[in-house]
């Protein structure tokens, strides 16, 4: 029997439904060689045997991100692009100073900005093109609205990107015109937001960014993390980076216009995969397009982020558009990871990802949809049947959930927005996500937000949709960890498993349910490593 190199011992919620709980677990080589009551694991302590006694506190599976975006969070949260997301910065007047500050501190290098939202930041100015070219007249503006589906940038910036109005739309996205057909400082969806922060970073900066982001995601407990929109050029700076991660990254390709990659699926290793490619259907109900059945309230919120009356949205792309990529990605092997937030996108998306598995079927594809606001009961059970799997953005009830009722698509709709209990009675593993820098990586709060479903108000939407702490639990770990198909070697506490550990101030299982987001990370764990914590 091999000395173990760490043993923990205290509570343990191993996520192994062999073995739910165990007094103790024991780690040799990174790996967990034992599990269960303490004296199971006393012969494996040896003479340099690191012990560890977590006394009040839990130790769990690390938790999986599923629906990350950690290279793009490096980029948003580092010095370089100011951070006014509500999070940060929730009154209008200090957000529309913070833009000042920057431009004036930028000059013509450019000032860069993310996380502008209206509907919580009440009372921002309309950030029209006279608007940006009047506060920034001297170089580039570029202000990210918090969604990550929209920008707006002044004239400089325009030019610094060689935009004009002869610029075509990329597919997919779309930048804003006037009557005339002239730029008028919009731009929304991914090929249209990314090219304008072309040169804002430095090659040689983005190491620095990474490893804080790293840091970021470790002290939220996090070990596992996906990457939903990546750009192959970051590959060489992140591989060159690989001995320094702190997180396993899992990354799915953005589809592009060539429908074509040079990536084989599932490249990579435990630290390091390539798993999927991703597609946007529609884009973010903040900003007003995304593919419903049925209008937008006529509501000043709305109004507030030019939502026309009786709008339905839209989605990105035609269905035979949607059929064009899957069935160049799908036949090859890929999964794909299809953000869509209407009800009427995932009727869209789902008759696609039906066609392809008929035409190309395979028992194991793991095909999902990401977000899924308004996903309806029905099309949870269709998506059930087919074999696709859900990635739920819960999190937005507690930031926007009383603008989802009363602004957005009133009480009978918005109220069942994230509808995680109905996803998880159709017998679908799902996943809970921040989309990240969207929200900040909080996963206890996830747990918290499915469990109660509660608003910033105090109440309570759908209740009949709020899941169990097992059930939530499960969504943030061995759930989110097989969607990204990691869960062979994280995500539970099995032997054999990597010792992806988070080490929590209590048990989830047995405080208040609203508490659990106050639950304190004291350590995490990457493969035996201490990461995080004392």
């Amino acid at each position: 029997m091999v000395a173990a190199d760490l043993v923990v011992i205290g509570t343990v919620l191993t996520v192994d439904e062999s073995r739910p709980t165990a007094e103790a677990l024991a780690v040799a080589d990174g790996r967990i060689v034992a599990v269960g009551s303490r004296s199971d694991v006393d012969a494996y302590i040896g003479p340099e045997t690191q012990t560890v006694d977590i006394g009040d506190g839990c130790v769990m599976p690390g938790f999986v991100e599923a629906h990350g975006h950690p290279l793009m969070e490096a980029l948003a949260l580092s010095d370089r692009i100011v951070d006014i997301r509500p999070v940060t910065l929730p009154n209008a007047d200090d957000v529309v100073a913070a833009v000042r500050r920057e431009v004036a501190a930028r000059g013509a290098a450019g000032a860069y900005l993310n996380g502008w939202d209206p509907l919580l930041q009440h009372g921002l100015p309309r950030p029209t093109l006279a608007w940006l070219d009047d506060i920034a007249p001297d170089g580039p503006l570029i202000i990210i609205h918090n969604s990550g589906h929209k920008a707006f940038f002044n004239s400089h910036a325009a030019r610094r990107v060689g935009l004009d109005r002869d610029t075509p739309d990329p597919k997919g996205a779309r930048f804003g015109r006037d009557a005339h057909g002239e730029l008028d400082g919009t731009a929304e969806e991914t090929g249209a937001v990314f090219p304008l922060l072309a040169g804002a970073i430095a090659p040689s900066d983005f190491p620095a960014m990474l490893r804080a982001e790293c840091a970021r995601l470790n002290r939220a407990g996090l070990t596992t993390c996906s990457e939903m929109a990546f750009d192959p050029t970051f590959g060489p700076l992140v591989e060159q980076l690989r001995d320094e991660l702190t997180v396993r990254l899992r990354t799915y390709e953005i589809s592009n216009p060539q429908m074509r990659t040079d990536a084989t699926p599932g490249q990579g290793d435990d630290m390091l995969r390539q798993v999927g490619i991703k597609i946007w259907v529609d884009g973010s109900p903040w900003v007003g397009n995304i593919a419903l059945s049925f209008p937008y309230l006529d509501t000043e919120a709305t109004r507030t982020i030019g939502v026309p009356p009786g709008s339905c949205g839209h989605a990105n792309y035609t269905r035979e558009q949607l059929a064009e990529i899957v069935g160049a990605y799908f036949p090859l092997g890929w999964p794909m990871a299809c953000h869509v937030q209407g009800d009427a996108g995932v009727d869209l998306i789902l008759d696609v990802y039906e066609e392809a598995l008929r035409r190309h079927p395979r028992p194991d594809h793991r095909l999902r949809l990401e977000h899924v606001g308004a996903i309806r009961p029905e099309q949870l059970q269709r998506a059930a049947d087919l074999g696709v799997t859900c990635s739920i953005f819960v999190d937005q009830i507690h930031y926007w959930g009383d603008i989802i009722v009363d602004g957005l698509f009133g009480p009978e709709r918005g109220s069942h927005w994230m509808p995680a209990g109905s996803a998880v009675a159709t017998g679908m593993r799902i996943s809970l996500h921040n989309d990240p820098p969207v929200t900040p990586e909080e996963p206890l709060r996830n747990i918290s937000v499915a469990v109660t479903r509660t608003a910033p108000s105090g109440r309570v939407l759908a209740p009949e949709e709020r899941l169990t702490v097992e059930q939530a639990i499960r969504a943030q770990t061995i759930d989110a960890a097989w969607q990204l198909f990691a869960d062979d070697v994280t995500g539970s506490l099995e032997v054999g498993k990597y010792a992806d550990l988070v080490v929590l101030s209590a048990d989830p299982r047995t405080v208040p349910p609203e508490e659990i987001a106050d639950l304190q990370v004291r350590a995490t764990y990457l493969a035996g490593r201490r990461v995080h914590g004392e």
